[in-house]
């Protein structure tokens, strides 16, 4: 299976995080349209993402016939499944510039620890899960 479309979303992704915390350290209230703009975009993203995965990879790993890499599928699949709660939660709850305004602390704490959650999940799959499939699978 060719992962690159996966690590190329995770490229995106990583940008769209990045953009949050610049717009964060320029002043969350007076970023606030910038930064909901940025988890609504950032959320169809990773919504994309979680589905592919979803619909292919982890499927197709199941279907390997290698038991390491169906086992291995498994876990990052069930693994994944509180951080993408997690996100959606924060996706829902800070779509809107007014509700940022109207709790920006909150939405600093909110971000800084779901997207720390989301950029360590990228981060494992990058450096062990991907790499993993890629080479038991050549």
């Amino acid at each position: 299976m060719n992962l690159e479309k996966f690590k190329e979303q995770h490229v995106q992704i990583l940008r769209h995080v990045d953009d949050l915390r610049r717009l964060s350290r320029g002043g969350i209230s007076d970023n606030a349209p910038g930064l909901a703009g940025g988890v609504v975009a950032m959320s169809s993203l990773i919504k994309l993402h979680l589905a592919a995965e979803e619909l292919a990879l982890y499927p197709a790993l199941q279907r390997s016939g290698n038991s390491e890499l169906a086992q291995l599928g498994a876990r990052f699949q069930s693994d994944m499944r509180p951080i993408a709660a997690a996100f959606d939660a924060f996706a829902r709850r800070w779509n809107t510039a007014q509700a940022i305004r109207a709790d920006a602390d909150g939405f600093r704490r909110a971000a800084n620890e779901t997207l720390r959650c989301l950029w360590e999940r990228m981060r494992l799959e990058n450096r062990d899960f991907y790499p993993k499939v890629e080479t038991t699978r050549a």
